[in-house]
């Protein structure tokens, strides 16, 4: 009478109870668990009437109407929880089956937490993400074949501890080691990824190529720890540490008691909420930008983000000028971005040179001669910032540009003297806009989040490239720090 799919998700149920059948059609796995003694009672809904004229004459076929209680409803909506022990959502999208679980209030999901048997037809990894924000916890998965398709089978309960997944963790999923079908399964998604990597390649966008490729070779071969030394090296390598500003503090600032790391999160900052974050998700190493201890500390209040990291065994990188000045840092990749989107003629100069062939910034040469205004809208698009202010020379004609990430905004004279038409920068004081108004430059802040925040996505190509093994996230809740109304 059932398909693989819903056989599995049968003998899931744990027939301790009231079992509901969400999205019933045919009340055919209604019909199954009455039948086969696991269940005295269920309830099938539908969220159309044409279903559940199919599901009456199923059970009035078998002669079940007394044990199998229709309702017509939008999920759960109009399904009354109480004894409820078994909720399954079956042969749905996994956002829309997220939705369903989601639009419970969550007072309800507390007092009644049911078991969920859940089997997604699309987009398993986002139903993983999802269930875990919704302080679920997955207890099993199995999959399932079915002519040519493996689908999957998802059992999750209400969880006291909250935890968020990494988006290796929402694709890789929770299978016991021994299931061979997992084993197809998770070859197949690692080949899917293998073949996205490649298309990215052909497209030129080589970070996004890099990831995908790493988290395929993460689904074949697994995650594996790494000695946070060699990290640390692999950063000294590109961005040297020794090359910093004598008033910064890049370094690795914080350790954890085992030296090495499996999941690994990238942050500008290091925020209480980056620390709440790296904890959920067990990471063992936060690499930032901005520096987490940079005046000495004379005191460590529970809270900051120095204790979560002792307190959570977090270890702490951060590279900060000795980024903004290497040659494929923070800067660097302000380069390749304006060579991409915009397009220069001749190579970059240095904006303002440190030492050692480093500089802080560069200054190009449009391959077009815009207004400043329509530069201020490509810089926008370029560096995904809500707003750019700008000098009052909007309609100005720019072609000689210099850019510097982050608070450059004292740096003002030098793009004056080396005669630029714009400067691009962030953080810029009140005096400095009175003084490019007067000298002419259009001088345009980006922010200072947001013309750094782009070498995160570097510094994880990076690392997925030398360690495709390390699970490596850009933190979610590394966001600018302000808002804008």
């Amino acid at each position: 009478m059932l398909d693989n799919r819903l056989k599995k998700c049968a003998e899931k149920v744990s027939g301790k109870g009231v079992a509901v059948d969400v999205g019933t059609d045919h009340a055919l796995l209604a019909a199954e668990l009455v039948l086969s003694g696991k269940c005295e009672r269920v309830i099938a809904s539908d969220v159309k009437e044409g279903p559940l004229e199919s599901a009456r004459k199923t059970v009035e076929k078998y002669g079940i109407v007394d044990k199998v209680q229709l309702v017509l409803s939008d999920g759960l909506e109009n399904v009354p929880l109480d004894g409820v022990t078994d909720v399954v959502i079956a042969g749905m999208g996994g956002e829309t089956i997220a939705d369903i679980i989601g639009n419970i209030p969550e007072g309800s999901l507390l007092m009644h937490s049911p078991r969920w048997i859940l089997q997604p037809m699309t987009k398993p990894e986002y139903l993983r993400k999802k269930l875990f924000e919704l302080n679920m916890t997955i207890t099993g998965e199995s999959v399932v074949e079915d002519g040519e398709r493996l689908y999957v089978v998802i059992c999750a309960e209400q969880s006291f501890e909250h935890r968020r997944l990494t988006e290796f963790e929402s694709i890789c999923g929770f299978f016991d080691e021994d299931d061979e079908l997992a084993r197809k399964y998770r070859e197949r998604e690692s080949e899917r990824l293998s073949r996205i990597a490649d298309s990215l390649a052909s497209a030129g966008k080589t970070g996004e190529s890099t990831h995908y490729a790493a988290l395929s070779f993460k689904l074949k071969n697994d995650c594996d720890s790494v000695n946070i030394g060699d990290v640390y090296s692999c950063l000294d390598e590109l961005y040297p540490f020794a090359a910093q500003e004598s008033w910064d503090n890049s370094g690795l600032l914080v350790e954890n008691s085992s030296n090495r790391a499996e999941t690994v999160l990238l942050s500008l900052d290091i925020s209480t909420m980056v620390v709440e974050e790296a904890a959920e998700k067990l990471a063992d190493l936060v690499i930032s930008h901005h520096p987490v201890i940079f005046d000495p500390l004379r005191r460590v209040a529970a809270g900051s983000p120095v204790f979560g990291l002792v307190q959570n065994d977090i270890a702490a990188i951060c590279a900060h000028t000795n980024l903004d000045i290497a040659a494929g840092g923070t800067n660097g990749v302000i380069l390749r971005k304006i060579s991409e989107r915009i397009g220069i003629n001749g190579d970059p100069e240095p904006f303002e040179e440190v030492g050692g062939g480093r500089t802080l910034g560069w200054i190009v040469r449009l391959k077009e001669v815009v207004p400043a205004e329509t530069l201020a809208l490509m810089l926008k698009e370029i560096f995904g910032c809500e707003r750019v202010r700008m000098t009052q020379n909007r309609g100005k004609l720019v072609s000689r540009v210099a850019f510097c990430s982050g608070s450059g905004g004292s740096s003002l004279d030098i793009a004056v003297e080396k005669g630029c038409d714009a400067y691009v920068t962030a953080d810029v004081k009140h005096d400095v806009w009175i003084s490019a108004n007067n000298c002419g430059i259009a001088l345009l802040d980006c922010g200072h989040f947001d013309t750094e925040n782009p070498v995160l996505w570097e510094l994880r190509r990076v690392l997925e490239e030398r360690f495709p093994q390390l699970d490596v996230e850009i933190a979610e809740s590394s966001a600018d720090p302000c808002e804008y109304v």
